[in-house]
């Protein structure tokens, strides 16, 4: 019985450790989703809980369930001149102006949105 119940605490743990690294990870993507500076998304978007959104790109709602597939998601956030030739959208990872894991923290919050 011990054993059953040691392993269940490993995996309680495990979940547990799993779910707070997704919260770090997706208030690590606010930050940069809001700062002016770097990830500079609320320039065009609409973001719950952000200050002076623009209007040029769409209200960033609902995101995981129209992107449900996270690394279309990546490469719209990477580069989405790719996709859309005509986007006016900056390729943040291709200018070099997010690093691959500051693009995967704004993924982990966009999808919370």
């Amino acid at each position: 019985m011990l054993p059953a119940f040691a392993l269940a605490l490993v995996i309680g743990a495990f979940l547990s450790t799993g779910t707070a690294h997704a919260q770090s990870a997706a208030a690590e993507g606010q930050k940069l989703a809001f700062d002016r500076s770097k990830g500079n998304c609320l320039t065009c978007h609409v973001i719950k809980g952000g200050n002076l959104p623009g209007s040029i790109g769409p209200e960033l709602i609902d995101i995981k369930s129209k992107y449900p597939n996270r690394a279309d998601l990546v490469a719209i956030v990477h580069d989405e001149t790719e996709r859309n030739p005509l986007t006016v959208m900056p390729p943040f990872g291709r200018n070099r102006i997010l690093t691959p894991k500051e693009i995967e923290a704004v993924v982990d919050f966009l999808q919370t949105l």
